[in-house]
């Protein structure tokens, strides 16, 4: 046996005992809502990169979430198409795929995972940690999405989609109507970069007030194109405020929301 084959038989039989002797894990599956037959798959859910390599043997990565994020995107998606196909029957195939892409955006997902605290559960290095990197938005969304893959391998398509409706689905009203759970600025990029392979672009346009009351105008546009203005105290806030007008205005959001 190789030295990278031990490491990786020990740190396999690691993160089984550690499963079967944490508490913690328990408590995830009652967050979910699943009790796993083959625990480890939701302890490699959990799994970041820097655990898994830990600095010490790249071969190691193969050992992480990401093939099970992979697969709980294609899980997640088909889940939330079978959603709203059945709950729209009226709604034409743009407006469900615009309905979809707020759904399963990065922010949206990384909101619903620290409202289930899981970042306390992803395990990573100890640097990631000081890091604190488990708090990140696209961290978060991926476990939450590996989780969703981890199920699906293990209880098949229905019980994954039981739990992604439990999570998020059973919330669908309030993703759009709360308006603090979105970050429209990751939103907007997400599906300008798809459309157009480049992030938008934001130009502050002019400031008003006195110096010690300021508001920003930032104007958002791609390809030199305006899509909106915001405005703001700061230019992040500016930028938040444009971001979510353009946003509105290329999804029709509120007659989304007028929907629900």
């Amino acid at each position: 046996m190789t030295k990278s084959d031990f490491l990786r038989s020990f740190k396999a039989f690691f993160l089984r005992s550690r499963h079967r002797s944490d508490p913690a894990l328990f408590k995830l599956e009652k967050v979910i809502g699943y009790r796993f037959s083959n625990p480890d798959l939701l302890v490699r859910a959990l799994l970041h990169r820097s655990y898994a390599t830990d600095g010490a043997d790249q071969s190691l990565d193969e050992s992480s979430n990401e093939r099970l994020e992979f697969l709980g995107d294609a899980v997640l998606a088909l889940a939330v198409n079978d959603y709203l196909f059945e709950k729209y029957p009226d709604k034409r195939e743009g407006s469900l795929t615009k309905m979809k892409s707020v759904i399963v955006s990065k922010p949206i997902l990384s909101h619903y995972a620290k409202r289930s605290n899981l970042g306390s559960f992803i395990l990573m290095s100890e640097s990631a940690q000081r890091s604190k990197v488990g708090e990140t938005e696209s961290v978060l969304a991926d476990a939450l999405e590996a989780i969703f893959g981890a199920v699906f391998l293990d209880g098949g398509f229905d019980v994954a989609s039981d739990c992604i409706s439990r999570l998020l689905l059973s919330d669908v009203q309030n993703i759009f109507d709360n308006e603090d759970n979105v970050n429209y600025k990751s939103l907007l990029q997400e599906y300008i970069q798809a459309l157009h392979k480049v992030p938008p672009r934001y130009v502050v346009r002019s400031t008003i007030g006195p110096q010690h009351d300021k508001e920003f105008v930032v104007e958002v546009g791609v390809h030199g194109n305006s899509l909106a203005r915001g405005v703001g105290k700061t230019k992040k806030l500016a930028e938040q405020e444009a971001a979510k007008e353009a946003y509105k205005k290329l999804l029709n959001t509120d007659a989304i929301e007028e929907q629900h």
